[in-house]
């Protein structure tokens, strides 16, 4: 227990000094999906999938504009909201997912968006990762979306070596604040695209405060 116990300190004080250094570089840090609800979160992270924040912030605007509840969504026409969503990509399988999520918050929730994990998860096509980016940024509730970006930044920093969401979500929330996890993800997410060289002078040598 002797020898462990330095080297889970270090490595706690080594991802806290890396994510106050991402706090530095990315203070504006946020989900990129344009939404004013949870239910409109919900929907634009659900097409998110396969496709770019920026494309899918085009064509929210007139799905929104169209679909402004959950029964909206259960009574949609599908061929009109394969058209609007078509440039995203799998729209087809899109289009059964929020129809379906539509039905499932009228059928269970009351056509509201649940604010905890355990229910989220129970709706169509509604995984961890989209649950938690819902949660962290429409109700304040934090929590760590594994996308790409973060899961090969986590390895890379040594926070974790799995490669399961999961457990990465698991091994890295366990190294931070719960109060840090959603802005952790942000700024992640936001340094993933940068130039690998650069990530890797975050890892420095030696002792962390």
């Amino acid at each position: 227990m002797t020898l462990e116990t330095p080297t889970r300190t270090a490595l706690v004080r080594r991802a806290r000094r890396i994510n106050r250094e991402l706090a530095l570089m990315y203070p504006d840090a946020h989900t990129e999906l344009n939404f004013t609800t949870p239910l409109e979160l919900l929907v634009a992270t659900i097409l998110s999938a396969q496709s770019t924040d920026k494309r899918i912030n085009m064509v929210t605007p007139v799905l929104f504009a169209r679909y402004h509840t959950a029964a909206d969504y259960a009574a949609a026409n599908r061929e009109d909201v394969e058209k609007i969503i078509q440039s995203t990509g799998f729209f087809r399988a899109k289009t059964t997912a929020i129809i379906a999520v539509g039905q499932a918050l009228c059928d269970r929730f009351g056509g509201e968006v649940p604010n905890r994990l355990k229910d989220l998860v129970t709706l169509p096509g509604v995984g961890r990762k989209t649950a938690n980016v819902v949660l962290g940024n429409a109700f304040g509730v934090p929590g760590i979306t594994v996308d790409t970006h973060f899961a090969r930044l986590a390895r890379r920093f040594g926070w974790t070596t799995q490669t399961d969401p999961d457990k990465i979500e698991s091994e890295v929330g366990a190294l931070f604040p719960r109060s840090e996890w959603t802005m952790l993800s942000h700024r992640l997410i936001w340094h993933g695209p940068t130039d690998p060289e650069v990530a890797r002078k975050l890892v420095k040598e030696g002792p962390f405060s």
